[in-house]
């Protein structure tokens, strides 16, 4: 049977891809944070999994804001990095998992979610940076993928309990999934941010910390924010988070947090990475 063995979230900055494909990551603005990093880098590569669920949002770039449904399952054989105005980012394309995504509809709509399937979505920052994030810049991903896209960005918005339910469901159905496969679970966005308005560049360390700390200690906390408390606390992107409630729902009870990283500033917003092993 499938095992889930970890769940990791991550901000994904666009400025971290940017950084890392242009040869800046030794800069004196990025050298810290890739420096802190390299811990999650090592873990990742003695714990790579077989396939990789990577829950991120699109930013208008393969969805458009009249058409962008609140959870979508990539079923593709393989997905390209998007264009988002500027070429796609040189990446190796995304190997997909169509028997396991297919699997997780099947299993997750059987529990009365209702989702959406795209088998030809391209993928963006959102979702290309986290992978850049752990595992560098290869030559191919050296896992799988099945992506899951959550609308953060066209209201009405999933809640966060709801996310954490998603997670709930997309664990039951690796758990009955009847190959022999290792898999893991990202959330990524977030954390505080707000990149227009009155309150551009906002972030709230104290709001990001608690929110990590909530993910082994409490996550149904952290499933009681509204999205005003998201936006107020974090910034109106930083409602972003509760993409890592999916994350944090797929795994058991019992987690070990193993790594975990936050720096300011990353292009003005706060990064934030955790890597929590199922127990």
């Amino acid at each position: 049977m499938a095992k889930l063995i970890a769940g990791m979230g991550t901000s994904h900055v666009p400025g971290l891809g940017a950084a890392m494909d242009n040869g800046k990551t030794q800069e004196a603005y990025w050298k810290r944070l890739f420096e802190g990093l390299e811990p999650l880098r090592q873990w990742h590569e003695a714990n790579t999994p077989d396939v990789n669920i990577i829950v991120y949002n699109d930013h208008a770039t393969e969805f458009s804001l009249d058409n962008y449904s609140t959870f979508t399952v990539g079923v593709g054989e393989s997905f390209k990095p998007a264009d988002e105005g500027w070429g796609p980012r040189q990446v190796p394309e995304m190997r997909g998992h169509p028997e396991l995504a297919w699997h997780l509809i099947e299993s997750v709509m059987a529990d009365e979610f209702d989702l959406a399937v795209n088998a030809s979505m391209d993928l963006d920052h959102g979702f290309t940076v986290p992978l850049s994030v752990a595992y560098g810049q290869p030559p191919e991903w050296p896992a799988a993928v099945v992506p899951v896209c959550v609308n953060v960005i066209q209201h009405p918005l999933p809640t966060a309990l709801r996310c954490y339910k998603l997670g709930q469901a997309i664990g039951k159905a690796v758990a009955s999934y009847p190959h022999d496969i290792t898999v893991g679970i990202w959330g990524t966005g977030g954390l505080s941010h707000q990149l227009g308005g009155e309150r551009v560049g906002v972030v709230n360390p104290e709001f990001d910390q608690l929110f990590l700390d909530n993910l082994t200690k409490d996550p149904l906390a952290n499933t009681r924010l509204s999205h005003t408390d998201f936006m107020r606390e974090a910034g109106c992107e930083g409602v972003e988070m509760i993409m890592w409630n999916v994350m944090r729902g797929a795994l058991g009870d019992s987690v070990e947090e193993v790594f975990r990283l936050y720096h300011i500033p990353v292009s003005a917003t706060a990064y934030g990475a955790i890597i929590l092993e199922n127990r």
